[in-house]
This record gives structure tokens, C-alpha cells and sequence, in this order.
């Protein structure tokens, strides 16, 4: 049977197929998708979204241990939280097949950095995988956990953006499993204290000469021979991209298990044409792997050094050309920056936030990082998942220890970015005192990544009901004294919330408790929240006196006519949340109630 799938659903068929039970995740663009279509099959695979990636890690692992195969799934910045259990498991090897996704992002559509995640297969020394579509996603992910029980070590399985969201018509085959290994216990195998990973450390280095034999005979590194002129060496989707501008006028190295690389199968590819040009997103990592092998090759200096290599760069930076396309007038284009949706429930805090001065406000990584931008101004930096509370913590130590200075910090994060690693960010201010407030966006949900289900949703990947962790208790177990729960529609709470914490000398807490407005509601919220989203607002166009303070709740439900110079509601967007009714000096919005 056939089927169209993307990469990361292609992952989950493979998965599937591979006989694997135990799954772990947390969601991250562009690897959401597979633990999202794992969780599907719920009579043979169980599945969960993790608190954070190392704690998906180490559950995979310890279903490993005890003998089935697992697997974890995370974006590349993710593999950075995960790395601790990641690099001890790699010397202690498995039990049950392990595979590791790791969804690197070239050109960081969505993501901080743009991080090259093949060093990890080189640092942690364990082999890597890298399929160019959705066939082989599949296909290599059943080969991975060949590899990986044969080899005893972890696999990385890296993907990129394109391989993660393309789609492409995959041969399914049948499950085989689930397999079952038996667990036998071995404290030297798994207990990595010093006098046993020393003996592991051996282990390794053995295994990597077995891997690069496997390497140099896998079917999946190949190579073909049409021009000799010219043969480009490339891994993953930029294989693809070489063979959509080339076709068959140059030849290729084609790279699918990618550490070790197989350097004498490359060396014997190199003697075949002129010219070598490797083509990689990211770093130059087997460029420069093969020139110390003594392979000549081109590359990095061939394209530009960041972003993804698709066949218009490729084109343009080994022909000098590129392929006609529509001509547009720039200026004319009108700028679509992202914003907050209608009736987003952080949009009222940051109303009131972006107001203040003397402020430093420290953010985080979700939605509410477009508090940045107008017309809130209202985050000055930002850096990782669950860092705002720790970066705010080490600002405000150091104000307070430069006393020419009355500047107060705010830091904020969402609800699955505090069970993420915010827990641990917040308690390191409550235990070392620092004067922040510190803000807790709870919508309710996984809000960027497509509002999969946290901790504190009530339900799991798989629809399991389960009781949701509250926020407050676990914010008042930490020893915070300060705590305010508040509605963030309501302006006046929210303004009044900010008063209160910013006039405190100790640290503080604010939760702003509203469910995303994109949310699939369940009853729990429905029971909560009176009257969620049920009416809209109406402009009387008599009273509106063409003030805009509507216009600066930045609600992308509002405009301004011109012509009129009145404020207009689209009432298509409009979900009724208040916010710009609160703001009207004279009264000229309502609520237009069903």
C-alpha cells in the first residue's frame, strides 16, 4: 500500500513499523508532527509529550533498558537540553533499539539559532542517519534500529525543515514486533560511574571502527555517474535540491548514514570526476572531514553561509543564474509582520507592561515573544526555553549591586515553557531572593507549536484524561509569599497586579489565567472560564472620536478608516475578550451580546 505523507509522518509509519512501544517528545518546529502521528497508534505504541526534551530522552532510555524500542523526538535546540542523558547513553549503549530525531532548522523559519546537529553525532560518537525524503524517513528509521541493537549505541536521526514538511508517496510495509528484548541486569553496562565508563570509554572507540566498515558497505551511501565533469557530494534534502538543478549533467555522492562517514567510498567517488563540490546546510562538516582525508573538494566557500541551500541558491551560486519568476514592485508590497491573534490573552498584559518605564522585561520562548515588537514594546531580550525567570534573577542581582541604579526587572514565561525548565529558573529566585516579578502566561496549553496538551492541560497526546498540575501550589511549595492569580483581559487587574509586585522589595509571582483563543476547549475550560468568547465587540461609529488608543492594543481585529477616521471591528476576527472596550475614553465600544 501507498500513501502521501510528509517526513515526520513518514517517522511515525517507520516507527510503527519498526515494532517500537515506548515514545517521548516535547514539541518543537519542525518535529511536532511525528510524536503527534506516533500517538496515533494507541493500541501498540504508547506515547507522551515530555516535560522538556531530557526528560523525553531519559524516558526513552529507560524503556531501552529494560528491552523495547523507544524513541525521542525534539528540534535541534531541544538535542541542547537532552545532551546530558544523551552523551552517558552513547557510552553505556542500549538494550532496546534507540533512536534519537533530531529536526535541525536551516534558515530558522521558527527557531533562535540555526544550529548544525551533525557535531553531535561526532562529539557523543554514535551513528547518524540522514534521509532526503519521506520514503526514506521511513525506511532508515526501521535500518536505525538495526544499527543500533547491532552496534550497541544510541542513533541520531537528523531531519531538516524541508525533509519534516514535505510530502511524498511512501511504500508502506507491516509492523514487525513489537520487540521485545530481554533485561538482564548488568551494573557495568549500566551504572557509567568512573571505573565502569572508563571500560566504556574502550567500548566506543571499538564500535566506531565496526560503524565506519558499516558505513563504507551501506546501501545507503551511493554514488551515481552520469557527467564526470563535476560530482557534488551531499546529504539529506540538499541531494535533492543538487538533482533538481542538475539532473543527470554532473554525478553524485550520495550520503544517507552520514557518521562515520564513509571517506574511502568518498575518496574512490573523488577519483571518478574533475571536480568535487560538496553541498551540506549549516556547517562544513564533511568538507572538511574529507580535505583532512585528503579528498580535494569545494563548498562553503561556494554559497552563503547561512540559510538553506535550495535550488536557488544552488543555481545562483554555481551557474550565476537564476530562473525567471514574476517581477513585483517592492514598495507596493504590504508588510505582514506576525502578531498576536484576536482575543490572544496575553495581549492585555502587555498592554499594560509596555507602558512602564524604568523596566527591564525579560521574555522567553513561545508566542509572547512578539511582545517585542509595536506596539507593545514591551520585552528586551529574550534567550532559551525557561530562561527569563534565571536571566531576570542575574539582572536584577546586578542592579541591585550597582546603586546608581533603580531599574526593576520583570520576566515572563508561558505555562508549558514553566513546566518545561521554568520550574527550575524559578526556583533558583525564590531560593536566592532577588526582587522580580515574575510572570506566568497561563493559556492553557502549548500555544506555538500547534496547542498540544502540558502538565497543566487535564489530557495527554493521547486523549487520556489526567489531573492538571496547577500553577499556584506549585509556585507557593517553592516559598513565593507574593502570588497573584489574575484574568489578564481585565485591565485594571492586570494594571493593579504590576503596581502591587513592582512596589514589593522581595520577589513576586503574577499568573494571568485565560485559555489561548485558538484552543479546542474542553469542558474542564468551559466550566472555568464563564462565558468564553461567546459575544464580540461593535464600534458606534456616532461616539468613536478617531483616538486609535483602540488601534494600540496591536488586536488585529481593529483598523483604522481613513476616510471616516473612525476605528472599525471586523467582526469575522472578533472574539469578544474586552480589551479594546476597556481602552475607549469615550465609550464608543460594547459588547454585542447574543
Amino acid at each position: 500500500m501507498k500513501k502521501l505523507l510528509s517526513g515526520n509522518e513518514a517517522i511515525a509509519r517507520g516507527v510503527y513499523e519498526a515494532g517500537v512501544t515506548v515514545a517521548s517528545a516535547y514539541p518543537g518546529t519542525p518535529s511536532t508532527e511525528i510524536l503527534e502521528n506516533i500517538a496515533t497508534y494507541t493500541e501498540d505504541i504508547y506515547a507522551e509529550w515530555a516535560s522538556n526534551e531530557k526528560v523525553a530522552l531519559e524516558t526513552a532510555i529507560g524503556a531501552s533498558v529494560v528491552g523495547s524500542r523507544a524513541i525521542a523526538s525534539m528540534k535541534h535546540v531541544g538535542l541542547n537540553v537532552a545532551a546530558d542523558p544523551f552523551f552517558t547513553y552513547a557510552y553505556m549503549g542500549v538494550n532496546g533499539g534507540l533512536v534519537v530525531v533530531t529536526a535541525d532548522e536551516p534558515g530558522m523559519h521558527s527557531s533562535q539559532n540555526e544550529q548544525d546537529n551533525r557535531h553531535y553525532a561526532r562529539h557523543a560518537k554514535v551513528p547518524m542517519f540522514e534521509p532526503a525524503n519521506s520514503q526514506e524517513a521511513k525506511d532508515m528509521i526501521v535500518e536505525a534500529y538495526e544499527v543500533s541493537e547491532k552496534y550497541d549505541a544510541p542513533v541520531l536521526f537528523r531531519i531538516t525543515t524541508r525533509v519534516a514538511h514535505s510530502k511524498d508517496i511512501v511504500e508502506l510495509g507491516s509492523r514487525k514486533g513489537p520487540v521485545y528484548k530481554k533485561y538482564e541486569k548488568n551494573i557495568k553496562k549500566n551504572v557509567p560511574v568512573p571505573a565502569y565508563s572508563r571500560l566504556m570509554r574502550d567500548k566506543v572507540e571499538t564500535r566506531m571502527i565496526a560503524l565506519a566498515d558499516y558505513a563504507h558497505h551501506s546501501p545507503l551511501n551511493f554514488e551515481e555517474i552520469f557527467n564526470t565533469e563535476i560530482g557534488i557530494v551531499a546529504s539529506g534534502m540538499c541531494y535533492t535540491y543538487a538533482k533538481e538543478v542538475f539532473g543527470e549533467e554532473v554525478s553524485y555522492f550520495k550520503v544517507g548514514f552520514s557518521y562515520p562517514l564513509p571517506l574511502e567510498k568518498i575518496k574512490q567517488f573523488s577519483e571518478k570526476v574533475r571536480r568535487v563540490i560538496v553541498i551540506e546546510e549549516n556547517d562544513p562538516i564533511m568538507e572538511l572531514e574529507m580535505k583532512a582525508f585528503g579528498i580535494s573538494c569545494e563548498g562553503y566557500d561556494l554559497f552563503p553561509y547561512q540559510g538553506e541551500k535550495t535550488p536557488d541558491v544552488i543555481r545562483r551560486s554555481l551557474l550565476g543564474e537564476t530562473l525567471p519568476t514574476i517581477n513585483y514592485t517592492q514598495e507596493k508590497i504590504v508588510p505582514r509582520p506576525p502578531t498576536l491573534c484576536a482575543g490572544c490573552p496575553h495581549r492585555g498584559f502587555f498592554y499594560e507592561l509596555g507602558k512602564r518605564k524604568n523596566l527591564l522585561m525579560v521574555g522567553d520562548i513561545g508566542c509572547y515573544a512578539l511582545a517585542f515588537a509595536e506596539p507593545y514594546n514591551a520585552m528586551d531580550v529574550s534567550l532559551c526555553m525557561g530562561g527569563a525567570f534565571s536571566m531576570g534573577h542575574g539582572a536584577a542581582k546586578s542592579i541591585n549591586m550597582n546603586k546608581d541604579s533603580n531599574m526593576k526587572v520583570v520576566s515572563f514565561m508561558g505555562d508549558s515553557t514553566f513546566f518545561h525548565t521554568g520550574i527550575n529558573s524559578l526556583t533558583n529566585v525564590a531560593y536566592n531572593r532577588s526582587n522580580t516579578v515574575n510572570v506566568i502566561l497561563d493559556n492553557r496549553i502549548t500555544g506555538m507549536t500547534g496547542h498540544q496538551e502540558n502538565p497543566g492541560s487535564g489530557y495527554t497526546v493521547q486523549g487520556m484524561p489526567v489531573k492538571a498540575i496547577e500553577i499556584e501550589p506549585i509556585v507557593r511549595a517553592l516559598g513565593f509569599e507574593h502570588v497573584r492569580t489574575i484574568d489578564p483581559n481585565q485591565l485594571e487587574d492586570v494594571k493593579q497586579a504590576l503596581d502591587w509586585a513592582l512596589g514589593l522589595d522581595e520577589p513576586s509571582v503574577i499568573i494571568t489565567r485565560w485559555p489561548c483563543v485558538l484552543k479546542k476547549f474542553s469542558k474542564e475550560d468551559k466550566e472555568e472560564f464563564e462565558g468564553l468568547f461567546q459575544n464580540k465587540c461593535k464600534i458606534d461609529p456616532e461616539i468613536c472620536i478617531g483616538c486609535k488608543k483602540c488601534i494600540k492594543t496591536g488586536c488585529p481585529a481593529l483598523s483604522f478608516n481613513k476616510e471616516t477616521k473612525k476605528a472599525v471591528i471586523n467582526p469575522n476576527d472578533c472574539v469578544g475578550c474586552k480589551v479594546c472596550l476597556q481602552t475607549c475614553p469615550v465609550k464608543a465600544i460594547s459588547l454585542e451580546v447574543k
